[in-house]
């Protein structure tokens, strides 16, 4: 990756956004399909930091433009690979001679994402592996690309975004991405996850291989699935058995080992031939503090009680709120929004009344935006856990989100 030429492009991306974002507040129509084509077009190129950033946003489905959304969402799936003999040149730098341990790799990667491509890999004793190969030049461009970002996040000020909220999502941002520069991390956590999790017979975490890794190119041993977006018109019952897996899996992540695996675009996800969930990347696994996670809960049992000063109570705890005058309006359409997912029996996450609820909150949550705001220790957690609602939405999972919750609920109380 070359620094030369990136700043300009991506100054040009961030002012051509910044137009869209001023014309709509001035009453304007933005055309957010010319956009988000644009954009995917710049990002998928230049990779790095403004491509995860753009990957984050595409998850807030809720929120985003429908045509922006779509476009974003495709950075998750259909980004441009980088050109083999770059990724070739990385591979040398870690085996020499490729000829001598691999019989063959494929050129072209099954999976490219913002910081790194997959290849399929056969060893010379016949065992077929996957290599995730880190972008030549990122960690050189990594911190220059980072202070574009921070420029283009600047944006979020005419949302009514405070700069210190502005500066805790960046810093959440750069550690996340510095994190997924060492390869070495991401090893130790798919062997944990393995280990962790080994009594989940629907729940597959590819090995990782040490003797072939190092510090840019990360070896496992493939474990092939269908793509998680591309089941979500196809059978009914494994798309069920899917979402429960996925729910068990998060459940026992938070409250039994206060861990999370915090990237849930569905790229990282498929399903096997046997119907279970795969897990691709490890690469950003966050630790979820006991109280964090208590907080959290007292808020949703005071959001299914309907009370808002319970809410506000609860913000004010979790250091949500601030200024004068709680928005309790918004506190009961939010808790009517939410809560018939939570309603005894299974209950239908594709409900597209729920989602249209929760899409007519949003201009009255960024006009509110004064006075509530993401607590910034919590900002890489509420966007984990809306990615997986989302996760959930696109399986068209039918839980029974109040026997779930029951108990944890009562977990927070004590």
């Amino acid at each position: 990756m070359r620094e030369r030429g990136r700043t300009r492009r991506l100054l040009g991306l961030g002012a051509r956004t910044g137009g869209a974002m001023i014309r709509t507040r001035l009453g304007g129509q933005a055309d957010w399909r010319a956009l988000g084509e644009a954009l995917f077009a710049g990002l998928s190129e230049l990779k790095g930091p403004a491509m995860k950033l753009a990957q984050i946003m595409s998850q807030w489905d809720d929120l985003l433009p429908p045509d922006l959304a779509e476009e974003l969402a495709r950075l998750q799936r259909q980004a441009e690979p980088m050109p083999w003999p770059r990724i070739r040149e990385t591979l040398v730098e870690q085996y020499g001679d490729l000829e001598g341990v691999f019989r063959e790799i494929e050129e072209r990667p099954f999976a490219s994402a913002s910081m790194g491509q997959v290849h399929r890999a056969v060893t010379r004793d016949g065992e077929t592996l996957v290599l995730k190969v880190q972008y030549p030049g990122l960690a050189e461009v990594l911190e220059s690309d980072l202070t574009q970002v921070r420029r283009l996040m600047r944006l979020g000020r005419w949302l009514k975004v405070p700069q210190a909220r502005l500066d805790a999502l960046f810093e959440e941002l750069a550690a996340s991405l510095r994190g997924e520069l060492d390869y070495h991390a991401e090893a130790e956590a798919l062997a944990r996850y393995r280990a962790r999790y080994a009594h989940l017979e629907n729940l597959v975490i590819p090995e990782p291989l040490p003797e072939l890794s190092g510090p840019r190119v990360l070896a496992m041993r493939y474990a092939p699935g269908t793509p998680l977006r591309d089941l979500e018109s196809g059978d009914a019952a494994l798309r069920q058995g899917v979402a429960v897996t996925l729910a068990d899996w998060l459940t026992e992540e938070l409250f039994t080992h206060g861990e999370l695996h915090a990237d849930p675009h569905a790229g990282n996800f498929a399903v096997d031939d046997q119907g279970r969930l795969v897990i691709y990347d490890l690469g950003a696994v966050i630790p979820v503090p006991e109280p964090r996670l208590s907080a959290m809960m007292q808020l949703l049992e005071a959001t299914l009680a309907g009370d808002p000063m319970a809410m506000d109570e609860a913000l004010l705890r979790l250091g949500g709120r601030q200024g004068q005058g709680a928005p309790l309006a918004l506190y009961r359409e939010s808790a009517e929004a939410v809560s018939p997912l939570f309603a005894p029996g299974e209950q239908d996450f594709s409900d597209v009344r729920v989602h249209r609820r929760l899409r007519d909150l949003t201009p009255k949550v960024w006009a509110a935006m004064d006075r509530l705001q993401p607590p910034a220790d919590t900002l890489l957690l509420s966007r984990t856990l809306n990615g997986h609602y989302w996760n959930l939405v696109r399986l068209g999972a039918r839980l029974d989100m109040h026997a779930r919750t029951r108990p944890l609920l009562e977990w927070a109380r004590r």
